[in-house]
């Protein structure tokens, strides 16, 4: 039984030296280990956006939500550099229709930077550069996680602009947004006459009243809704459409009855 033991004792130096390498990092170790990672991160995410920040902290702060925040200073958030961006976007984005449509008047000049400047494409521009994984959030729990870096995509986008304009001057955002918007420009992803203005139209030249939109259904939490609007024209059935925003799901359901119809530009 002694011998046993004795074999015991000696085992445990040898299984203490093989213990994983990460359970013997010191505090000290770990903190400079999640400083290199944080700064390698930063790099990729400043090499997806096509810029190197000389203020690392405009980066960070673009990306940080409200709820991340440890103090009540919401200025800390990206709500500042989102609204600068904005401004700025629109800004390039009205001098690349200027100079790309000479003979486009202020409607169709106007109807296309709406339809380039507006938060869901400013979203897939954000998607395109995998910025999602780089938003900081506060607890939120994970569904509502998901839910929320997706809803803030565009916002996110936007703030970049800004942080890009504050750090880089009006070259260095300029060039972000040619970059980034030049092709949807070239090819808008949606006609520029939405598919309510279309239906309008049409009806008025059949003879037909203005269009009725009505709500049939809200679904879904407060703060993800989901609705469903149906369009009426007399002598016509009823179309619905689902979208976030009554307007959204309105212009889903003009789109329907213009199909059905066999309407085209909607």
């Amino acid at each position: 039984m002694k011998q046993d033991s004795t074999i015991e004792q000696a085992q445990t130096p040898e299984d203490t030296a093989a213990a994983p390498e990460a359970d013997r990092e010191t505090p000290a170790a770990r903190k400079r280990r999640s400083k290199a990672d944080a700064k390698a991160a930063a790099a990729a995410l400043e090499a997806r956006i096509g810029h190197a920040f000389a203020d690392p902290q405009l980066l960070t702060t673009a990306f940080t939500h409200v709820s991340a925040l440890k103090s009540s200073r919401r200025a800390d958030s990206y709500q500042r550099l989102e609204f600068l961006g904005d401004h700025v976007l629109g800004l390039v984005v009205s001098d690349m229709l200027y100079r790309a449509f000479p003979n486009a008047d202020e409607g169709e000049l106007s109807k296309r930077l709406a339809d380039l400047v507006r938060k869901e494409a400013c979203a897939d521009v954000a998607r395109s550069l995998d910025l999602l994984d780089g938003i900081k959030l506060g607890s939120v729990g994970a569904g509502a996680s998901a839910r929320l870096r997706k809803s803030v995509l565009g916002d996110i986008c936007e703030a970049v602009i800004g942080a890009i304009f504050l750090d880089g001057g009006y070259p260095a955002a300029e060039s972000f947004v040619q970059r980034n918007w030049l092709e949807r420009m070239r090819k808008p992803v949606r006609p520029l006459r939405d598919a309510k203005t279309v239906l309008q139209e049409w009806a008025q030249g059949k003879g037909l009243p203005t269009p009725v939109y009505r709500e049939v259904e809200r679904t879904g939490p407060h703060h993800d809704p989901q609705f469903r609007v149906a369009v009426d024209l007399p002598g016509l059935e009823p179309a619905e459409g689902v979208g976030g925003s009554k307007r959204a799901a309105e212009k889903v359901a003009a789109s329907v009855m213009l199909a059905r119809e066999g309407v085209s530009g909607g």
